[in-house]
């Protein structure tokens, strides 16, 4: 519990104008049943002591400052994976926005189809968020959310998540959470982010990087010999080709292991040591056009499983990891961390449904930004109250242990422990609503439409990529 008040105290000094209602809303989302639908039904909750008329002044003139925040959540105690080392994911959740033509700062965010042939997916208008949190061991429903940063038109994604995924590092190292001589902390990530770039972009930092390549990929090896001759010749720069979808090309890999898994049944890892990416001049590899690009060593995994829910045939997951030289061990360890990925995935699911984040038809960024941080400060304070939360289960529902308790679970309960939490916001003031627009009168001022997409054209060869700079 006191872990828990601390960290409400610190939220609310995080909230630099209109804190007392902003605070109080955040109590509401925690404490209202069922899931948030619409902004206005908060209001009428018991822990929201003001009117509808203050909570949508205080989402349009509140503010909520971002760095305070981030200290706030990387201070607290971070859950750990199974060799007690610090496991982090980021991945990308949309705000869809598709009928908001005059909000800003939209881009095509992709959304997956429910068919396996990818026919059905769409690119709609939103608002993109990249979301960093750290993973637990086990199967389960909970991450720890440490930072969140909404993805604008005029900035590359991948040099964005970079930097995002440098400060939460540094963040973390600053609060106590690692210390010399402890294990270097794994990021896991999918397909969609470049892995190669960001472990080199992070080299300095005591992380591993562990990231899924697409089935249709290619690997290098290393070269050989120097080659020999009358005439000699440049040394060699890349060996041989390992393509993902011809078997006959892989050689003999270094650690093959088989372990007996509850859910998938067998699943067989085999790893290839220092294998590396063909880089291009492309991206965010712009940035290196006057130097020769690097070699950048990892480990190749190729994991197959014997079953997955839902799927006959199950296909083969490739995984590319920044460390070398690695043993039996640490490959179930690399692969097992990946898994836990998925995790956020139910963190998602949970802040959108339940506790409604993507429900308000806000119009302008900064105020998904504000409303964005207030639900990461009641995912957090449920992930707290998550030792201290009985099980007010339905007739219908098994019971289950406490540890066990999923994240909506915990919320049917919070309302009993915000009476022993501490409360810092101060009791509402006696006031009278505004005069409001007279009636019969419009909107003299009407919003202009916004563009969608992206706003800076990035260059594609060298050549355009000097010019602009130039």
């Amino acid at each position: 519990m006191d872990v828990l008040s601390r960290f409400r105290v610190e939220f609310y000094e995080s909230l630099y104008a209109r804190a007392d209602v902003l605070f109080e809303l955040t109590d509401a989302v925690l404490c209202t049943d069922g899931p948030v639908k619409t902004l206005v039904e908060l209001s009428l909750a018991h822990e929201m002591r003001r009117g509808h008329g203050a909570l949508y002044a205080a989402l349009d003139k509140g503010w909520c400052e971002p760095a305070r925040m981030r200290r706030a959540l990387a201070d607290l105690p971070l859950p750990r994976v199974t060799d007690g080392r610090i496991a982090l994911a980021v991945d990308v959740s949309n705000w869809l926005r598709p009928d908001a033509n005059t909000s800003p700062d939209r881009l095509f965010c992709h959304v997956h189809g429910r068919r396996a042939d990818r026919s059905c997916d769409q690119l709609i208008p939103g608002w993109p968020y990249s979301f960093v949190a750290a993973l637990e061991s086990g199967r389960t429903s909970w991450c720890a959310l440490l930072d969140a940063i909404r993805l604008g038109p005029a900035g590359d994604a991948t040099t964005v998540t970079a930097t995002q995924l440098r400060e939460v590092v540094t963040r973390i190292i600053t609060a106590g959470h690692w210390h010399d001589g402890d294990p270097d902390m794994l990021i896991v990530m999918d397909a969609g982010y470049d892995s190669a770039y960001l472990s080199h972009a992070l080299a300095d930092l005591p992380v591993v990087l562990v990231g899924r390549l697409r089935s249709d990929r290619v690997m290098l090896r290393d070269a050989g010999p120097a080659r020999s001759g009358p005439r000699g010749g440049r040394p060699r720069k890349h060996g041989g080709v390992l393509t993902f979808a011809k078997p006959e090309s892989w050689h003999a890999p270094e650690v093959t292991t088989v372990t007996d898994t509850t859910r998938y049944g067998k699943a067989e890892a085999m790893a290839w040591d220092r294998m590396h990416p063909r880089l291009t001049h492309r991206g965010p590899w712009l940035e290196h056009a006057a130097e020769e690009l690097p070699l950048l060593h990892g480990t190749l995994i190729r994991l197959a499983v014997e079953r997955l829910p839902g799927e006959a045939a199950p296909k083969p997951v490739w995984l590319w990891c920044s460390a070398t030289d690695a043993a039996p061990p640490t490959v179930d360890l690399w692969w097992r961390t990946f898994l836990r990925r998925f995790d956020i995935e139910h963190t998602f699911r949970m802040i959108k449904q339940t506790l409604g984040w993507t429900a308000p038809r806000v119009r302008h960024p900064a105020t998904a930004d504000l409303w964005t941080w207030l639900i990461i400060a009641a995912h957090t304070q449920l992930r707290l109250a998550r030792p201290l939360t009985e099980d007010l289960r339905r007739p219908w529902e098994r019971p289950v242990k406490t540890e066990r308790l999923s994240p909506a679970r915990v919320r049917r309960g919070f309302r009993n422990l915000h009476r022993k939490a501490a409360r810092p916001a101060a009791a509402p003031k006696p006031g009278k609503p505004g005069p409001g627009r007279p009636p019969g009168s419009r909107n003299q001022h009407k919003a202009r439409i916004q563009d969608v997409g992206k706003t800076v054209k990035r260059a594609e060869t060298i050549k355009e990529h000097q010019q602009q700079r130039g």
